[in-house]
């Protein structure tokens, strides 16, 4: 089995585009799924299908036999749980069991999926467009989720094992939409609550956006031009949130909510969600309090280093807006 590639987290989101464009390029995949998954987004794909947990370091250790590649994918991406737990075990846990496994598997290169949530923002009061990079220091900690950090921990213990010699190469993706979101993500909730007409007004504040599959290409590109130890943002557009509010009801042919929310209010309207999640519905909420002073913040990135040092290949937003909302209708989603 020389030259299999391995790919955590495989049947979600941007995993299983990971896995379509690994296949398109004539690779041999080896895809490993968490029990209980909901693997959808692996139909119909020639891959092998391996059922671990990543926590389990002899099960993975078994799982990766043979591999040349690793693209370490899996995590738990949730705005709010109401038992924490799972998010610090896989996100932190899952990848210091992960990473030990491919030491001894003696993998040629791993791919190491971070966030731009483990990255600062560069956003002030007084210069709310400002880009955060690759170099800016973490600075969230008072907006910080549980996601947040433990994507943040886990990206500093990726990057002490490729101190230590081992050749990881860390992404980070920027929020990505389009097809075959499957969970559906909290991007793609984004996108769903407007097709369904639950967005009340439009708040203060932007995002950085990739489509899922221009993700998956720069993940690809990590593995093979990347420089062990560095961290690349794939993401390519940034945009306001009234802005992409706009494009995606133009594009679904909806009407775009127009009652402006001042940065208190829907902060306020957030808090209000998530107490009703924690001590009622006990259901995740639409929105979280920190979740949406982080959105307040502009989290607006610079993509200059993977498109020079990866060649990063960018679609127009809209295009990606709009294979997310075809998507979602011609899943009964929406």
């Amino acid at each position: 089995m020389a030259n299999t590639v391995a790919v955590t987290g495989a049947s979600g989101f941007i995993g299983s585009a990971v896995v379509r464009s690994l296949l398109a390029d004539k690779r041999r995949v080896r895809a490993l799924v968490e029990p209980g998954a909901n693997l959808k987004n692996l139909d119909g794909l020639d891959v092998e299908r391996v059922t671990v947990d990543v926590c389990d370091g002899d099960g993975m250790k078994r799982a990766l036999e043979g591999c040349d590649a690793l693209y370490h994918l899996a995590a738990i991406y949730k705005l709010w749980m109401l038992d924490p737990e799972p998010i610090h075990r896989v996100n932190i846990e899952g990848t210091v069991a992960t990473l030990l496994a491919a030491q001894a598997a003696r993998v040629r290169r791993i791919v190491y999926t971070s966030s731009i949530a483990a990255i600062g923002l560069a956003s002030r009061d007084d210069d709310p467009g400002a880009l955060a990079d690759e170099s800016t220091r973490f600075n969230l900690f008072d907006i910080a989720n549980d996601y947040i950090l433990t994507k943040w921990q886990s990206e500093r213990i990726a990057m002490r094992f490729a101190q230590s010699g081992m050749p990881i190469v860390v992404v980070n993706p920027a929020f990505p939409f389009g097809p075959r979101d499957i969970a559906p993500t909290p991007t793609g909730k984004i996108v769903l609550a407007l097709l369904k007409k639950e967005v009340p007004g439009v708040s203060p504040g932007g995002f950085c956006t990739i489509d899922v599959d221009d993700c998956a290409m720069g993940h690809l590109l990590a593995e093979e031009k990347g420089r062990v130890g560095e961290r690349y943002i794939l993401g390519n557009d940034n945009i306001s949130i009234g802005d992409f509010m706009n494009l995606v009801c133009k594009v679904a042919g909806t009407p775009t909510p127009r009652l402006p929310l001042p940065k208190m209010m829907s902060a306020g309207i957030a808090l209000g969600m998530e107490l009703w999640a924690d001590l009622v519905s006990r259901e995740e909420p639409r929105a979280t309090y920190r979740s949406m002073r982080y959105a307040q913040r502009s989290a607006f990135f610079s993509n200059a280093k993977a498109k020079r040092e990866l060649g990063l290949p960018s679609r127009p937003q809209e295009e990606s807006v709009r294979r997310a909302v075809d998507w979602f209708r011609a899943n009964g989603v929406a």
